[in-house]
């Protein structure tokens, strides 16, 4: 074997497991890559019920039974046009419940309905995720007391305090400097 054909055989061996790489990490995004819909989103575009798909909105008021001593949901997500019925089975975070904003990953159901593995609640009173949000404003349910949580929003002023040193009298006058005046 010349040696311009064993470079032509190295070069072509080294093509060949780039390829199967590059297959193999495309082929590992396509099984991780989760898509967020909306319930309208949901129904208009019908993406199948093989895919692992995320759903976000509002906790629809008089939506949520529980059973099975908490462990079993049953609920209703809704963006304002659109209701989507959930089904989820584990233990809900604390501050999942009605009217509020939840995300769900999970696969939708051969009847339309949504069987969720994870549930995702909104951590404070104000946040609200960008999709759930984006999902709100394009349907129109948007609200407006949520946007003071938003990036940049003012935050009350700091109030100023005085603070008293370790080694003071509990009574003695104290600077502007935190040490006390002989």
């Amino acid at each position: 074997m010349t040696r311009k054909r064993r470079r032509l055989i190295f070069v072509l061996a080294g093509m060949t497991c780039l390829g199967i790489a590059t297959a193999l990490v495309l082929n590992a995004f396509d099984d991780n890559l989760v898509f967020f819909y909306s319930p309208t989103d949901l129904v208009q575009k019908h993406p199948g019920t093989t895919k692992r798909l995320r759903i976000g909105g509002l906790v629809e008021t008089g939506s949520l039974v529980t059973s099975d001593g908490g462990k079993r949901f049953q609920f209703k997500v809704t963006d304002g046009k659109t209701d989507l019925a959930v089904s989820y089975v584990g233990v809900a975070p604390a501050l999942f419940r009605e009217g509020q904003g939840v995300v769900a990953e999970g696969k939708l159901a051969p009847d339309g309905s949504f069987t969720a593995a994870t549930l995702l609640a909104k951590h404070d009173e104000k946040y609200m995720p960008p999709e759930v949000a984006a999902a709100l404003k394009k349907s129109g349910e948007w609200r407006p007391d949520a946007e003071a949580a938003a990036p940049g929003a003012a935050s009350p002023p700091a109030q100023s305090m005085t603070v008293q040193p370790v080694n003071a009298p509990v009574n003695a006058p104290v600077t502007s400097r935190g040490t006390s005046k002989p």
